[in-house]
């Protein structure tokens, strides 16, 4: 799950960064908004976290063109603005949900997943083979086993059986699992396909991740 923040206070930016970033999103930070709308537009995020007040495009301006452009991504609003005709304009012109500051994290955290839950199966317990990964309890299991994951190794497998039986590039997982900041030209996809490797498969006959060469991984069942 990939989501972009749209605020121009740093501090409130990287709070909400490391916020979701420890539930497991890949999470990109925008402090224009021209910028964010560009980002919004030409890249496929699960949710947008939008601020009202921002520089060179306001946050208004920027939900009432991806709305014209079509770009159906949730929107919460993030504002200092609390009056109900604010919050009426913000949900007219095209916002999902709308949270005030000073606001707490663990609600934005919660309303993002409650916006995930709308547009599909968010929360929707996953299943290859014996291994099991449950959304809302976060914890995964193979036969009666359970697995310990670190953040980036729970995001890849996710994304992996969200996707079971299809290709997957490195430059679809970069996209889906890590963050603008991610270097293209590191092997660091490798390395965490590595360590899900050893702790989803070592020890089982039937192997789940697999390498396609020359295009990505594909986790499924051995036939």
């Amino acid at each position: 799950m990939r989501i972009l923040v749209i605020e121009d206070e740093p501090k409130v930016a990287s709070f909400i960064q490391r916020a979701l970033e420890e539930e497991s999103y890949a999470v990109d930070v925008c402090a224009d908004g021209a910028d964010g709308l560009d980002l919004a537009k030409d890249i496929t995020y699960d949710v947008v976290i939008l601020d009202l007040m921002l520089p060179t495009l306001s946050g208004l301006a920027v939900l009432k063109q991806l709305r014209k452009a079509k770009v159906k991504t949730p929107v919460i609003i993030l504002t200092a603005r609390s009056e109900v005709n604010d919050r009426v304009v913000g949900l007219d012109a095209g916002a999902d949900d709308y949270l005030t500051k000073p606001f707490s994290i663990e609600e934005l955290v919660a309303r993002v997943r409650a916006r995930l839950r709308q547009t599909g199966n968010a929360m929707d317990v996953l299943q290859v083979d014996d291994l099991i990964l449950n959304p809302s309890t976060r914890v995964v299991t193979r036969g009666e086993t359970r697995i310990e994951l670190t953040t980036k190794e729970y995001a890849l497998l996710e994304y992996l059986m969200r996707n079971a039986g299809r290709v997957l590039t490195r430059a679809m997982i970069t996209e889906h699992v890590w963050n603008l900041d991610f270097d293209t030209f590191t092997n660091v996809i490798d390395v965490y396909i590595s360590y899900l490797r050893h702790k989803i498969d070592h020890g089982h006959d039937r192997r789940l991740i697999q390498t396609i060469r020359g295009s990505g991984y594909r986790l499924q069942a051995d036939e």
